[in-house]
């Protein structure tokens, strides 16, 4: 029984991890509707672009953390500038093949300026057991996974906060139900995208720092973005709590599947199970958990 609390523990927090990765896709597609394919290629230049300022030019590690954020916003401002402003009352298509090209272009960028090679990236969270844990119980958890599944946590938390306490928050709602209506009554449309592509710059670069520093920066971090997928059908396009359930049910569901079904069946489905389980609830409520439901007239 304890191998199990170990296993579920260990994919809860590993869940935590894919909601942040699905919120920024959240929050993107909220305000304007369009799904960024490039949410991935932008937590591999995070973490790149950090590591690299650290590698390559001796920048103190907080500092090289300080100055990305900095650089993540430019990116997330100019993004909502350069691309989706001038796409705007486009087909949805027609924005999101913008972003697969973006994403193309982000990757390609980060590599040009700084290499291709796979840097190691360390932070200040040993990767061992928690004594008390391991001791007392038998499980094995990690204190980095622990750490960092309590930072995405807060991050979730404050963001969750942000848009639906504050002004801003009211005026991304209010946008995500009626893009004309919100202009209408005043709200600035152009502010609120540009807000959110910020604030989903910052989200990346969280989540490349942690990932990076658990499997390394380099380019399978663009995979990420794919492995948030699941979680977003699961949770719905545009719920931050469906997000969080979401990556919950998938970080469990996958992690369980591997150790108990896995051995039936060769192994190595910790990979592709998420995408069956979220077809498989496509079938039942293609909405998500916490969705909208559309209802079509024929």
């Amino acid at each position: 029984m304890s191998f199990f609390f170990e296993v579920l523990i260990g994919g809860l927090l590993s869940g935590i991890m894919y909601a942040l990765v699905a919120i920024g896709f959240v929050l993107i597609y909220k305000a304007s509707g369009v799904f960024n394919f490039a949410q991935g290629a932008m937590v591999f230049f995070a973490a790149l672009t950090c590591v690299g300022m650290v590698d390559k030019f001796g920048v103190p590690m907080w500092l090289a953390i300080v100055l990305t954020m900095v650089v993540m916003v430019v990116l997330g401002l100019a993004i909502e500038k350069v691309v989706l402003r001038p796409l705007v009352n486009q087909p949805e298509i027609t924005l999101f093949m913008a972003t697969i090209g973006l994403a193309f272009f982000i990757e390609g960028l980060a590599q040009l300026i700084w290499g291709s090679q796979v840097h190691k990236l360390t932070l200040p969270i040993e990767d061992v057991p928690i004594p008390w844990l391991l001791d007392s119980y038998n499980i094995m958890v990690s204190k980095f996974d622990v750490t960092a599944a309590a930072i995405c946590a807060l991050m979730v938390t404050a963001l969750a906060l942000l848009f639906s306490k504050t002004k801003i928050g009211r005026a991304l709602r209010a946008v995500a139900d009626d893009h004309q209506a919100a202009q209408a009554v005043g709200i600035p449309l152009q502010q609120i995208w540009g807000v959110v592509w910020a604030v989903a710059g910052l989200v990346a670069l969280v989540a490349g720092l942690l990932w990076g520093a658990r499997n390394g920066v380099q380019f399978a971090l663009t995979f990420i973005a794919l492995k948030a997928l699941p979680v977003l059908i699961l949770g719905g396009f545009t719920s931050v709590p469906g997000a969080i359930v979401g990556g919950l049910i998938i970080g469990a569901s996958e992690k369980l599947a591997e150790v108990y079904i896995g051995p039936m069946v060769g192994g190595g489905i910790e990979g592709w199970f998420p995408y069956v389980l979220a077809l498989l609830f496509l079938l039942v409520r293609p909405e998500g958990l916490f969705g909208e439901k559309i209802i079509r007239r024929i």
